[in-house]
Order: C-alpha cells, then sequence, then structure tokens
C-alpha cells in the first residue's frame, strides 16, 4: 500500500484528485496539506491533516506526494518536494515555463524520484474514442482536426486565475490539455499560429485563445472560451472519406464533484444522447451514425503511478510531455504578441540536458531517447 499525501485541498484536489486516489487499489489518501481548514478530514475521517508543506514533508510513511495548488506555485512546491526525495504527481501546467520544467527533471534524475504531470485528459471518453478512429482509419487521410473546450463563465471562480503572474489564465490552463492531446495524437506541430485574448470585461488574464498546429498535410485548431452559452463542436474530424462530430463535455468531472469516492458502475460512460456522431462517403452515399464510446477512466492514470512506484511500468505520463507542452505554449503565446505565425524549432530543445536526464538509469518512467516526431513520439 502506499501513503500518498496531498498538498493543497481546493476544486482540483477536492474533484478530481482526492476521489481518484481514494478509488485506485494499493493507493491509500492518508494526508492532507490545508494551511486553515479542515475540508478533506470532513470528506475523508481519519486522513491527516498539516498545516504547511515542510510538516508533511516530515511524514516519512508517504510514498507519494501530489500537488494541486494554484499553478504559479507548481514549480516552487515541486522542487522542495524533490530536493526532499519525495515523489511527486504535479497538476498541469507542471510548471509555467519550458526552463522550469528542464530543472525539474533534472532534479527528479538526481534524487532518484518519480515526477509526473497530472495530464488526465489523456483519459477523456472523448479523446480516448478519437484515438480509436484514428487508428482504425474510418475517415480516411486526415486534413483537419478541431478540438474545442468552451464553457460560460463570465465570472471567474478563483481570484488568482485573474493574475497570470500566479498561473493565471486558460491557456496554461485548458490549453495545457489541448495541447498535450494534440502532441499524443500527432506528435511535434511544423509551425503554430495563435490569438490568446482577453474578452470578458475587466483586467484579467486570458480567457480565449485559438491555436493553429501545421502538420504536414494537415492541420490542428485548438480553441477554448469563456463566454459561450453554446459550444462548439468538442471534436470535428475532417477526412477525405467523411466526418466525425462530437458534442459535449466528458461527464467524469460533473460526476466526480459529487463524490468521495468512485462507486458507480457507469463511471465515465456517456449517455447515448451525447454520443459522437460519424458521417462516412461509401460508395457515393454518405452513411451517419452513433459512435460508442470508449469509457472515461482518470482511475487508469494513478493506476500506471502506482506501478511506476512499484517498479512496473514507466510513468503514465512523463515529465517530457510536460517540457512538450509548456515549450509550445510558449511559442503560441509568441505567436499571439507578435501576430505571426511562429515556426517550431525543436532544435531549440535544451536536448543534452534532458537527454541525460531521460536515459538516466535512475529516472522514472525514461524512455531510450528523446522523442522524435511521430504519433508515438510523446510519452
Amino acid at each position: 500500500m502506499i501513503r500518498v499525501g496531498l498538498v493543497g485541498f481546493g476544486m482540483g484536489a477536492r474533484v478530481f484528485h482526492a476521489p481518484v486516489l481514494s478509488s485506485v487499489e494499493g493507493l491509500d489518501l492518508a494526508a492532507v496539506v490545508e494551511r486553515h481548514t479542515d475540508n478533506a478530514a470532513e470528506r475523508y475521517p481519519g486522513i491527516t491533516t498539516y498545516r504547511s508543506l515542510e510538516a508533511i514533508l516530515e511524514d516519512k510513511t508517504l510514498g507519494l506526494l501530489v500537488v494541486a495548488t494554484p499553478s504559479g506555485s507548481h514549480f516552487h512546491v515541486a522542487r522542495q518536494i524533490l530536493e526532499a526525495g519525495k515523489n511527486v504527481v504535479v497538476d498541469k501546467p507542471l510548471a509555467l515555463a519550458s526552463a522550469e520544467v528542464a530543472e525539474l527533471i533534472w532534479l527528479a534524475s538526481a534524487r532518484n524520484a518519480l515526477l509526473a504531470p497530472f495530464h488526465n485528459c489523456r483519459w477523456d471518453s472523448d479523446f480516448r474514442t478519437v484515438q480509436k478512429l484514428l487508428h482504425e482509419g474510418p475517415l480516411g487521410r486526415l486534413v483537419h482536426l478541431e478540438s474545442n473546450l468552451d464553457r460560460w463563465r463570465p465570472v471567474t471562480r478563483a481570484a488568482w486565475k485573474e493574475d497570470p503572474a500566479l498561473g493565471g489564465g486558460l491557456l496554461q490552463d485548458i490549453g495545457t490539455h489541448l495541447v498535450d492531446q494534440a502532441l499524443v495524437l500527432f506528435g511535434k506541430p511544423e509551425s503554430v499560429g495563435a490569438e490568446v485574448l482577453r474578452e470578458r470585461d475587466g483586467v484579467g488574464s486570458d480567457d480565449s485563445f485559438t491555436l493553429r498546429l501545421r502538420y504536414p498535410g494537415f492541420s490542428v485548431t485548438l480553441g477554448a472560451n469563456r463566454l459561450s452559452s453554446l459550444a462548439r463542436p468538442r471534436f470535428h474530424l475532417r477526412g477525405t472519406r467523411g466526418n466525425f462530430w462530437k458534442w459535449g463535455l466528458d461527464p467524469q468531472e460533473a460526476a466526480l464533484n459529487k463524490v468521495t469516492r468512485i462507486g458507480s458502475p457507469a463511471r465515465g460512460q456517456e449517455p447515448t444522447a451525447d454520443w459522437g456522431t460519424l458521417s462516412v462517403d461509401i460508395d457515393g452515399s454518405m452513411v451517419t451514425r452513433p459512435v460508442t464510446p470508449i469509457p472515461g477512466d482518470y482511475r487508469l492514470y494513478y493506476e500506471g503511478i502506482r506501478d511506476a512506484l512499484l517498479g512496473k511500468s514507466p510513468a503514465p505520463v512523463t515529465a517530457l510531455a510536460a517540457w512538450h507542452v509548456a515549450r509550445l505554449l510558449e511559442w503560441a503565446a509568441m505567436s499571439s504578441e507578435q501576430h505571426r505565425e511562429i515556426s517550431c524549432d525543436w532544435t531549440e530543445e535544451p536536448e543534452e540536458d534532458l537527454t541525460k536526464a531521460a536515459n538516466s538509469s535512475t529516472a522514472w518512467g525514461s524512455t531510450s531517447s528523446l522523442p522524435t516526431p511521430g504519433a508515438s513520439s510523446i510519452a
């Protein structure tokens, strides 16, 4: 049994981490850092509450710490945990800059500690279904993929999300997930064009973005905003033989918001009304049918973390993947500021440092070499 400590108990910890951790065999949600409240103890009787990061680092029984603090603190908190020689999962984004991610990779390697970003949207139902469709190829040659995650939120829920210095902004938040999914599907793009905007009234961080990723022979458009009362499709794929449309959001967040543990056998399953639609040209006639989705399951992420800690498998998401996401987001911000498309010169990658970290015999979830372009290149 691996005892786990949560650093922070805001919405991310309460909705995503705690219920999932509590539902994975072999993991024991044992401790939490809450500076002034006891919300975790009310929801999870028997959990130990610490009032500081320093205090929880003294608990030698914990085999894993999970950072669920505001985004701007992720780098500093994760660095302190790694310096103490502890294994750590960090909510997205792993850090606000690619240079900070690289520093954490080096530190994790030096301390023989696991460092993994919480890119849980790889286990969304809709994304897993899109992966399956692209593998099976009913659309023919893909020419364009559109991925959107829109909501109606004219007022920000957390004050820190309006402060870019604290990690606020939709590009770092939702952008991390959408870019990570694109990299998983297609590898590294050749260039990126972007518009990153503030659309809501008042001063604050960005709340809308559109990213255009160019690949040889096709393109990917990623978008999100907070002023969509009727959202765009979550996914729209166009190919030489047909299209796939998918509206609605993965149901796991809404379900996890109501529970402390996953108990429903229907977890991650979408109602039939929300299934995506495949429309394919067969012998000159369009044949349209709903696509049975693959259920989403965030537990698979933490099952992978458990197995990595036990030495059974690599980490389900490596810190190198977080570096690629952070670098692409930096190019996107540059594109928006300069009003031009930015070439993704991946030779800028700190190859020597990251190669050493990736190839180190002590690096958790390491691969034999740095990723190369392609759908399988982003671990």
